[in-house]
């Protein structure tokens, strides 16, 4: 039996961070289309070509003294990495050197295992015996997670409070699969629902004569509102946790070191 993961959500709502964009503004167009003063020209008075000398005497030294300043301008600094992908980072880090302590390497995507060590690292990771944290869901589903293991280290240690965490990350993680559950108190939701049942697996165009689709787009917004105002303290505790781990992530990452390369795996 598999387990489930502290803060691993069977449906989730996802975000996604702006991006951070930057323009560098080029040097002011110069006309280049100036007379040379040295050369004679019969439909330029002299004094419009002495004019023009020292127009173009001054342009040079500008042009290239702009050139020269877009040369050694800085580069763009690169985006700062969004805070999800520092704490993903910072737990990678941090479960990686517990495994590496108790004399496991790290699993790798693609990599083979010894027989039996797969189930070693697993328990090390992960935790063993009775879960000591649960979460029954009006869905029906119960998420559960253990307290000891390398990521319930890892996640104690950047948001500080891992049962906090668990109840807040696995209630908004399905904030969306609730909103569809009350959705089922419609009379024509649960109509609509029964006639698209009925209609053959990949028949996309029966499903939409069911009208569900169209019910469901009218009625799920005022109920996905309604879910996220009945659970807004644990939408807060999560904002806050998270950002709490965001911030720990970066001293994490700066702190704890990588572990050694593939070819140098723990024994």
């Amino acid at each position: 039996m598999r387990r489930a993961r502290a803060g691993t959500p069977l449906r989730g709502e996802g975000e996604a961070a702006p991006a951070n964009r930057a323009e560098r503004t080029g040097a002011p167009r110069i006309p280049s289309a100036l007379p040379d003063p040295a050369l004679p020209h019969p439909a330029v008075p002299a004094a419009a070509r002495a004019r023009a000398g020292r127009t173009a005497s001054r342009t040079g030294p500008l042009l290239a003294g702009l050139l020269l300043l877009a040369a050694c301008a800085p580069p763009a600094p690169p985006p700062h990495p969004a805070p999800d992908d520092l704490v993903k980072a910072a737990t990678r880090r941090l479960t990686d050197a517990c495994l590496a302590d108790r004399g496991l390497a790290p699993p790798r995507p693609g990599a083979t295992a010894p027989p039996g060590r797969e189930e070693r690292v697993a328990d090390a990771l992960f935790g063993t015996g009775p879960t000591e944290l649960a979460l029954a869901l009006p869905t029906g589903y119960t998420v559960r997670a253990h307290t000891d293991g390398c990521l319930a280290r890892a996640q104690q240690q950047l948001y500080g409070d891992q049962a906090a965490w668990f109840r807040a990350s696995v209630t908004v993680n399905n904030l969306r699969p609730l909103a569809e559950a009350r959705l089922g108190d419609d009379p024509a939701y649960t109509a609509a629902l029964a006639r698209a049942k009925a209609c053959d697996d990949g028949d996309a165009g029966c499903v939409r004569a069911s009208g569900l689709p169209q019910v469901r787009a009218r009625l799920e917004p005022a109920v996905l509102a309604e879910v996220r105002a009945a659970h807004r303290e644990e939408i807060a505790t999560y904002d806050r946790l998270r950002d709490r781990a965001a911030h720990r992530a970066t001293a994490v990452l700066a702190a704890v070191p990588a572990p050694p390369g593939k070819g140098h795996p723990p024994r």
